[in-house]
C-alpha cells in the first residue's frame, strides 16, 4: 500500500510517500509560505530534487500541489492518485480523548479541535492539513497519529500535578508527553536488538534534538517522561526553558510587566540556549562555541548534560535496573560530544562507551552500538523514523477487519 504521511504546519506542508510493503520513503518534500506566497522541495527516491515557486493560497492547495507532484508524469513516482490507499497525520496532542491512533471522522475531529488549548500552534494547522486532503481525496481514508498516545501507560502517580484535583480534571491538567511516535519506534527496534521478551526490558530512550524529550520504557511500555502537560517541560532545550521553578514565572510577569501570552512566549521562543547564550540556539553553533571556549557556550552543553545525566539516574532508579540507552534525534543522532559528556562518569551505573567510535557516529543510517564489551548497559544511537512508524499505523488501521 502507498500511504501518504503528512505534518502539517500553520504555513508549511511536510508529505513523504511510503511504499508499505517495501517500507520504502517513494518521494518526500516540503510544502512552504502557504498563505504568503506558495513553494514546493520536492524529492524523488534517487535523489533529484525539484523545486518549484507555486502560488499556495491554502493547504487545500498545497495539497493538491503535492498531488500533482506525485503524479507528474516526469517527476511522479506513482500514475495516479487511486495509488495512495490513505494518508497518515501526525497529530502533536490527543488530549484525553486519544490513547491510540485512530481512523479520521466527524466525531474524531471535533475531539481534535477541543484540544486546540493544549497545542495552540499545531492543532489548527493540523487539521488544516486534514482538511486540505480531505478536499483533495475525499475518498481516501485518513488516520491521526498522536504524539501523546505512546505516554498513555504513564500511572497516575507519575502524571498527576499536586493542584487541587478538582481544576486538575475541569482542564484536563497532567502530564501527556510528547515525540511518542519516535520514543515508540526507536525503543521497538532497542528491543528487538537485546533479542528477550519486550516485558523484560527497561529502556531508556533519548530524544534529543531543538526539542527534547527523555523516556523511561518499562516492558515495552511508557513509564515516564520528562515533557509534562506541553512541550515546555524538561530539560533545556533550543529556545524553550524546560523545568524550571515555577515561581519564576511569576516573579518574571511582575517584574517585566508580562502577559501569560507574552510569558508564555518568552519561555517558548526566547530561553533555553538561545536565552543562555544570548543568541545561539542551534546545536552546531554551541559545539563551535564550546571549541573555542566561550564560556556561555561551555555553560549551555554542561547544564544539558547534567540534565540528561539526571533524568538517566531517576528513570534507572523507577525502573529498578537499566538495559540500555537510545539517542536519537537531531543532536542525538549526530553531536557526539554530547553523548560523550553524558557517558562520562557513569560507570558506576555499568554505562561505559567506546569514545573514540562515538566520535566517528553522526550521520548514520543505521543503528549503531557505542557501548563497549564491559558496558552492563548497551548504548545505541538509533535513527528515528517517525514518519515510518505514522504510515505502519495508518496502513494497520485502514486494513483492520
Amino acid at each position: 500500500m502507498y500511504v501518504l504521511v503528512v505534518n502539517a504546519g500553520s504555513s508549511s506542508l511536510k508529505y513523504q510517500l511510503f511504499d508499505t510493503v517495501k517500507k520504502d520513503v517513494v518521494a518526500k518534500g516540503l510544502c512552504e509560505r502557504i498563505g504568503i506566497g506558495g513553494k514546493i522541495e520536492h524529492k524523488k527516491s534517487d535523489g533529484t530534487k525539484i523545486v518549484k515557486e507555486l502560488p499556495m493560497p491554502n493547504h487545500s492547495v498545497a495539497t493538491k500541489i503535492v498531488v500533482d507532484m506525485l503524479t507528474d508524469k516526469n517527476d511522479g513516482c506513482i500514475s495516479d492518485m487511486s495509488q495512495i490507499g490513505a494518508v497518515g497525520h501526525r497529530i502533536v496532542h490527543g488530549g484525553q480523548y486519544f490513547t491510540e491512533s485512530v481512523l479520521i471522522t466527524d466525531d474524531v475531529l471535533k475531539k481534535i479541535e477541543l484540544c486546540t488549548d493544549f497545542a495552540p500552534l499545531h492543532t489548527p494547522a493540523s487539521l488544516m492539513g486534514i482538511q486540505g486532503c480531505t478536499s483533495v481525496m475525499p475518498d481516501v481514508p485518513q488516520v491521526a497519529v498522536f504524539d501523546t498516545s505512546f505516554h498513555a501507560t504513564i500511572s497516575p502517580e507519575a502524571y498527576t500535578y499536586p493542584i487541587p484535583y478538582e481544576l486538575a480534571d475541569k482542564y484536563g491538567i497532567r502530564k501527556y508527553g510528547f515525540h511518542g511516535t519516535s520514543h515508540r519506534f526507536v525503543s521497538a527496534e532497542m528491543i528487538k536488538i537485546l533479542g528477550k521478551p519486550a516485558e523484560q526490558t527497561k529502556i531508556i530512550t533519548c530524544h534529543i534534538g531543538n526539542g527534547s524529550s527523555i523516556s523511561a520504557v518499562m516492558g515495552g511500555k511508557c513509564l515516564d517522561t520528562t515533557m509534562g502537560f506541553t512541550p515546555l517541560d524538561g530539560l533545556v532545550m533550543g529556545t524553550r526553558c524546560g523545568s524550571i521553578d515555577p515561581a519564576v514565572v511569576t516573579f518574571l510577569m511582575k517584574k517585566e510587566g508580562f502577559t501569560p501570552d507574552e510569558m508564555s512566549d518568552f519561555m517558548n521562543k526566547k530561553c533555553g540556549f538561545l536565552g543562555l547564550t544570548g543568541g545561539i540556539a542551534d546545536s552546531r553553533d554551541i559545539e563551535a562555541g564550546v571549541l573555542n571556549n566561550d564560556k556561555r557556550c561551555m555553560l549551555v552543553a554542561d547544564t544539558q548534560a547534567y540534565q540528561i545525566k539526571k533524568y538517566i539516574g531517576a528513570y534507572a532508579a523507577a525502573m529498578n535496573g537499566l538495559d540500555a540507552i537510545v539517542f536519537t534525534a537531531g543532536m542525538g543522532e549526530n553531536c557526539p560530544e554530547m553523548r560523550e559528556r553524558v557517558c562520562t562518569n557513569m560507570e558506576y551505573m555499568g554505562i561505559e562507551i567506546d569514545t573514540e567510535l562515538n566520535k566517528k557516529v553522526w550521520r548514520q543510517p543505521d543503528n549503531v552500538e557505542l557501548s563497549t564489551k564491559n558496558s552492563k548497559v548497551k548504548v545505541y544511537v538509533i535513527p528515528t523514523n517517525e514518519e515510518l512508524m505514522i504510515a505502519t499505523d495508518t496502513e494497520a488501521i485502514v486494513t483492520r477487519k
